[in-house]
Order: structure tokens, then C-alpha cells, then sequence
């Protein structure tokens, strides 16, 4: 009796042993899938950014963010997640240079979590055009984090096409820490005018 009953255990222990994993890796792939949606914006976020950006941002970035004003930059094809923390830092109020104060941090202060992952999304998807002038001087790019075309990366800005009164503008707020990153602080202290006015056109000439 009592061997019997180890025989018919066994085959019902293996099973639930088996069983286990499937499920544990079932739920698991499930919450993936879950995170995975709960980062991309709904379709009323998604619409409400898009109106936001063409009504209310546009008047300083352009519809799409392809301004031809030199003093804004340029936001078309920039990288969602650049996007995404420097408007965090401008509703954080972190983000303490001159236009940060004067312009974003009111404009910032009340967009929630879901538009500012929608607005990031409407910006990269747009096509950035060719900014009109720059020279390109021969100055390279800082490709290490910038990536070789000044594209950007996941954690860093596209450069290729910003505007150069743009570019000599953020470089003079690292410079004197109003934009409190070390790293470009380490990069732009000892940069003079013409090397800032050279890095800024070779950057705004490149597609």
C-alpha cells in the first residue's frame, strides 16, 4: 500500500515541478509585456501632446519642432528619453539656466508624466530639416557621447542640425555652471569664443 501510493506521487510531483517554471516564466513575460505597454503613451495622451505641441509649444519650436528662430532649439528628431528628463528638470525647476527660468520652467510645471512621455514620443518621430547656414569648419563632433554623426543617443542630445546661437548659448551656461552637468562643465571650461563658434557651426551645417 504504502509503495503503491509513492508510485502514483511521484508522476503528480514531477508534474507540478514542470508546472512551476511554466507558470512563473507565464507571469513574468506577462508583467514584461504589461511594462512594456504602460510605457508607451495612450492614444488621449498621445492627442493631447500633439495639441500641445502645436498650439502652445509650436509658437517657440515650430508645429512639428523645426524652428527657424536660432534662440530656440531645434526639437525634431531629438531623443525622447534627452526630451523626456530635460522637461522633467524644467517642472523640477532643476534646470537653472536663463531660458530654463524665463520661459520652461512656467510652461513645464503642470504637463504630467504621461504628456511628457508623449510629447518626447510626438518630437523624435518628426523628420528634422536641414538648418539653413552654418559652416561646416572641420571641428568634429564629441562623438564619444554624441555618438560619430551627432545623432545622440539613448541618454544623449542629437546635436547634428541645433541651431548654433543655440549651441554657444548652452555651452556659455555649462561653462559657468547655470547648467549644473559636470560633464559638459569638464568639456566647455576650457573652450575660448572662436573654438565655441567653430564647435557651433561645424554642429548646426551637419544633416
Amino acid at each position: 500500500m504504502r509503495t503503491s501510493e509513492m508510485t502514483v506521487d511521484r508522476p503528480l510531483t514531477c508534474g507540478r515541478a514542470k508546472v512551476v517554471p511554466v507558470l512563473l516564466a507565464t507571469i513574468v513575460l506577462s508583467s514584461a509585456r504589461s511594462a512594456a505597454a504602460a510605457d508607451a503613451p495612450d492614444a488621449a495622451a498621445t492627442l493631447h501632446a500633439r495639441t500641445v505641441a502645436i498650439t502652445i509649444c509650436g509658437t517657440c519650436h515650430g508645429p512639428v519642432g523645426n524652428n527657424t528662430n536660432p534662440k530656440f532649439p531645434v526639437l525634431a528628431g531629438q531623443n525622447a528619453n534627452y526630451l523626456a528628463t530635460q522637461l522633467k528638470a524644467f517642472r523640477s525647476e532643476s534646470r537653472g539656466d536663463p531660458d530654463a527660468i524665463g520661459y520652461m520652467w512656467g510652461m513645464a510645471a503642470r504637463l504630467e508624466d504621461d504628456t511628457i512621455a508623449a510629447l518626447a514620443a510626438y518630437y523624435t518621430a518628426q523628420k528634422p530639416e536641414a538648418t539653413p547656414g552654418g559652416n561646416a569648419a572641420g571641428v568634429p563632433a564629441c562623438s564619444s557621447c554624441h555618438g560619430p554623426d551627432a545623432h545622440g543617443t539613448k541618454e544623449f542630445p542629437r546635436l547634428a542640425g541645433q541651431h548654433s546661437q543655440y549651441i554657444l548659448k548652452q555651452l556659455g551656461s555649462f561653462q559657468n555652471n547655470m547648467r549644473d552637468v559636470a560633464i559638459m562643465h569638464g568639456v566647455a571650461m576650457n573652450l575660448r569664443a572662436p573654438q565655441m563658434q567653430a564647435v557651433a557651426a561645424y554642429l548646426e551645417a551637419q544633416p
